[in-house]
């Protein structure tokens, strides 16, 4: 099946380079201004009589509507946003507007609503800053463009974390029956780099959560998708937070588990009587609070042995703490 593309950066999805000034709203009424004749946006014009009521216009031919009226859009790729940075923003405006026009389409069916196509930090930011109206471009997309916009503009940004850009990635591809090179076209990306991203998305739950708010980094998370059993994943998981592995070591420690310097590995050498799945839970739940690869309860959950081997000073020092309750 062909695929119609929609063209590189928020420009393209725009057809203009240039996205500073306003757009048009589609319909038909006796009275049209020209955006030309203010230096806007080339080839396009909008119908003056069928804008919503609370949009306004003034004499630069701008278009403003209050911030409290503008909804994200359903397609947002970011879930997150530093307030920090909202703050600095903020102050920002206080001291000079908003310089680039935030890119909205009215919701349909409603008069005084509208989504937030590109710039819902802004919108966000403005509403801090105590602004009444800011101004905006009136345009209309498909549901594809929605996703393709806003996924553009964060990355452009640097905006994302990397589960949130790994996610917009594959709805962009599932949406748009896309290739991961046609992705990797759109949003100016080289290919190997999409798919690396995609491919966090296999990560368990709370190595993902982990990774979306920093605790670990991308480079961790594609070292952690190089172990071959989830056993050794979460025994190196357990390492990174709890002895703060770098990447390299990572990347090494990931490769001697993968060549057999592992738990797993030495477990198929001896058959062992199969254990109370409680006990596995438990003993699986320790690996993962010490950050150790061998711990071994014999016994059962009324009675028996608790052992936990460690190979380092490091390792050492982190069971006391965490047996002591300091960590």
């Amino acid at each position: 099946m062909a695929k119609k593309g929609l063209g590189r950066g928020v420009g393209a999805l725009l057809g203009e380079a240039n996205i500073d000034a306003n757009s048009f709203v589609p319909g038909e009424t006796t009275e049209t201004t020209s955006l030309q004749k203010k230096g806007g946006l080339h080839g396009f014009s909008f119908k003056k009589d069928n804008l919503p009521s609370c949009i306004e216009v003034d004499e630069n031919n701008c278009l403003w509507v209050d911030p409290t009226l503008l909804k994200p859009n359903p397609h947002q790729p970011r879930l997150e946003f530093n307030q920090k940075q909202l703050d600095e923003l903020c102050e920002s405006i206080k001291v000079n507007g908003i310089l680039q026009p935030i890119i909205i389409e009215q919701v349909e069916g409603s008069d005084n609503s509208f989504y937030i196509i590109a710039g819902e930090r802004r919108t966000r930011a403005s509403i801090m800053a105590g602004l009444s109206k800011v101004p905006v471009q009136l345009r209309k997309f498909d549901e594809q463009q929605k996703l393709e916009m806003a996924l553009i503009e964060n990355i452009q940004r640097a905006d994302l974390n990397p589960i949130e850009e790994a996610t917009a990635y594959y709805n962009l591809i599932q949406m748009a029956d896309l290739s991961q090179d046609e992705v990797a076209k759109r949003v100016g990306k080289n290919r190997s780099t999409v798919a690396n991203s995609i491919r966090l998305l296999r990560l368990p739950e709370d190595i993902k959560k982990s990774l979306s708010n920093g605790q670990i980094s991308a480079g961790h998370a594609r070292a952690l998708l190089m172990v071959k059993t989830d056993a050794d994943m979460r025994v190196i998981f357990g390492k990174i937070i709890g002895s703060d592995l770098s990447v390299r070591e990572t990347e090494e420690l990931a490769a001697s588990y993968n060549n057999g310097g592992r738990a797993t590995a030495k477990k198929k050498e001896t058959k062992k009587v199969k254990k109370d799945p409680d006990v596995e839970n438990f003993e699986q739940d320790l690996r993962n609070i010490f950050g150790v690869r061998d711990v071994n309860l014999k016994g059962d959950t009324s009675k028996g042995t608790l052992e936990i081997k460690y190979g380092s000073a490091a390792d050492f020092d982190r069971i006391y703490e965490v047996l002591l309750g300091k960590k």
